[in-house]
């Protein structure tokens, strides 16, 4: 393990970079200096396109957003991207997937940090406290790892002051505090602008066009609208109105062609090869809306891994 922020506090960022390539570098040779840190771009591109399903804007958004970041190590800010929809289609997935072809050891990596809006900051009256948490958990991140990915989950419910206390960390500054966090990744989650998304969805299916013509520019504006106007920190916070974030990508919801193909590869997981009757045996147990069309899964894929329990001889 790298050594702690209490080791080195006091000393230069750029020594402490050095310090943490040296050490990291002991016993093995990295071509990035630091062996904790792959940015394998041509495997994320094959399991965005392999792995995930009925997410033709999230996987283009993410690749070209983390190929250009990765690939300019000059960016002028850190890299922030907001992932928008329905529950199980995809957005902890792609942020597992993201951090899998980043770090050598995927969310482990010391790397990855992963906070949890209701977990990690449940009490709104505790809020300053959880700024100053927060802000020092960042910043020991970045000490110890510059490309450091931080993932927001369920980013709808943090609290605005939250949200603004570490805003300058994703802003244009050449640092903070003697601490640059240009080379940091931040991911936010969450259900805001579902609805938005499923309404395009489905009006692009009402019309008889493909669900691929599907634009980015049928949707990010509206998304971008709709977190400013939301009632969680999104709305409130420095984050929108100061436009530090990146991409709004949005997650589209699945339709039963795309739950199957979840449960092939559930199956898979298991070493097994399930034949069609029974993949479509699993799609035809999950719920499906609007109740008229019955076109989206209500819980996308997130079920499927357990659902095959009961499919199992």
């Amino acid at each position: 393990m790298v050594p702690t922020r209490d080791l080195w506090a006091g000393f230069p960022q750029d020594y402490i970079r050095l310090l943490s390539q040296w050490y990291c570098s002991l016993g093995q040779c990295c071509e990035s200096g630091d062996c904790r840190i792959i940015n394998n771009i041509t495997g994320l591109a094959s399991d965005l396109q392999l792995k995930l399903h009925g997410q033709h804007l999230a996987q283009s958004v993410v690749l070209k957003a983390v190929q250009g970041f990765i690939s300019n190590p000059e960016s002028n800010k850190p890299l922030t991207l907001s992932f928008h929809g329905w529950s199980g289609t995809g957005k902890n997935f792609v942020a597992r997937i993201v951090a899998d072809n980043m770090y050598r050891d995927g969310v482990k990596s010391e790397c990855v940090r992963l906070f949890i809006a209701p977990f990690h900051f449940p009490h709104a009256r505790l809020v300053d406290t959880y700024k100053g948490q927060l802000r020092e958990a960042i910043r020991d991140m970045v000490l110890r790892c510059p490309q450091t990915l931080f993932i927001f989950d369920e980013a709808e419910k943090l609290h605005p002051g939250l949200i603004d206390a570490i805003k300058p960390y994703m802003d244009h500054y050449d640092n903070v505090d003697g601490v640059s966090y240009r080379r940091a990744v931040f991911l936010f989650l969450s259900n805001i602008g579902g609805t938005t998304i499923n309404d395009v969805a489905l009006d692009f299916w009402h019309s008889g066009q493909n669900r691929e013509d599907i634009g980015m520019e049928d949707l990010e504006h509206r998304l971008r609208a709709e977190a400013m106007e939301s009632q969680g920190g999104f709305a409130q916070s420095e984050l929108m109105s100061g436009h530090l974030i990146d991409f709004f990508v949005p997650f589209l919801p699945l339709e039963y062609r795309h739950v199957k193909l979840c449960a092939r590869d559930a199956y898979a997981a298991r070493g097994l090869e399930p034949d069609e009757g029974t993949l479509d045996e699993v799609a035809k147990a999950m719920l499906y809306v609007p109740k008229e069309e019955r076109l989206f899964s209500a819980q996308g894929c997130k079920s499927i891994p357990q659902r095959i329990n009961f499919f199992l001889p």
